[in-house]
């Protein structure tokens, strides 16, 4: 981006990616409106921000049509909870953020003639039957499942994008995030990064669910900022979608059995529960595409994310409870 001063509107911009993005953009003097609900976002997350005067806070839920006096320059769509969880808890609600949310902020992006990219996921590909997933491969989800609401509100809202790509020129861009972890994360939020840390710093046993073989790909959030950025501003025409992943694979096991390794002082143990129901088998970006159209790869190494998360994580918790040993 060009040195002058942009409008950038993040939604889902008090949650775990969006909030980072806020920042980077606060620090380039850009100005940022930052769009949230608070349904799973976090005020902690832009406590320092709403001091600087390049930043406004809306609360609004993007499934209601969103106006705003300031022309809009760029629009990053992460409003959606994000962890099953969350998003099951609310399945209806999940699904219209991803649909009619989608839908709402490509008319703001078509109002503002904006560039927009929308948060895309690796549950698009479902428990994929080709490993590791290309763009090209089309999924394996059960659309009546208990995550349907989040695989395929994603999967509708990529076929909204680009429908409007298409019949009104919209200046989309689509990413296909995979498994990321980091500072800001809720530490409560269910994903199994977040549980596992904050089981082990609390002394509780590790909870892996099925027999723990199943793989997942972990993406510290420096490098998915980076890819994001790189996405939003490449000027080739590419519109995506794109997988923004590490492809570095690890079971579920492995991640758990690592997390204790780093926590020596921690009494945790693993311990088995019944898996899911449709939960994805293994996961791991093909990110060909990503190096031969952004020149992006991820460069965090695991053990070198897990302790700045678990550094995190440790003050967060500090912080919530003062008097416990963590």
């Amino acid at each position: 981006m060009k040195n002058m001063s942009k409008n950038i509107l993040v939604t889902g911009g008090t949650g775990f990616i969006g909030s980072h993005l806020c920042r980077y953009y606060l620090e380039k003097k850009q100005r940022v409106i930052c769009v949230d609900n608070l349904s799973t976002g976090r005020r902690e997350n832009i406590a320092d921000m709403k001091k600087n005067p390049n930043f406004r806070f809306i609360q609004h839920d993007i499934a209601k049509p969103l106006d705003v006096s300031e022309k809009i320059d760029r629009i990053f769509n992460f409003a959606c909870p994000a962890s099953p969880p969350r998003y099951q808890k609310d399945p209806v609600f999940t699904f219209k953020t991803s649909v009619i949310g989608s839908l709402n902020m490509l008319e703001l992006a078509q109002k503002n003639n904006a560039r927009i990219l929308q948060a895309s996921t690796s549950e698009v590909y479902g428990d994929p039957l080709v490993h590791p997933q290309p763009e090209s491969y089309w999924g394996n989800v059960n659309p009546i499942g208990v995550r349907s609401c989040y695989d395929e509100g994603k999967r509708a809202a990529e076929t909204l994008f680009f429908d409007y790509f298409r019949k009104y020129g919209t200046d989309i861009r689509v990413i296909r995030i995979f498994n990321t972890y980091g500072p800001n994360m809720d530490p409560d939020d269910g994903r199994v990064v977040s549980n596992f840390i904050t089981q082990a710093l609390h002394n509780e046993d590790l909870t892996i669910y099925g027999d723990g073989s199943q793989t997942r790909s972990f993406q510290y959030i420096d490098d998915l900022v980076e890819g994001i950025l790189k996405m939003i501003e490449n000027e080739n025409d590419f519109p995506g979608p794109v997988n923004l992943g590490n492809p570095d694979e690890f079971s579920v096991k492995e991640l758990a059995e690592k997390i204790i390794q780093m926590l020596p002082e921690s009494k945790s143990k693993i311990v088995y529960r019944d898996l899911p129901k449709d939960d994805p088998r293994q996961r791991k970006p093909d990110i060909t595409l990503a190096k031969e159209q952004l020149n992006w790869e991820p460069k965090v190494k695991l053990e070198e994310g897990l302790k700045k998360t678990i550094d995190y994580f440790r003050e967060i918790l500090k912080q919530r409870n003062p008097k416990a040993k963590l």
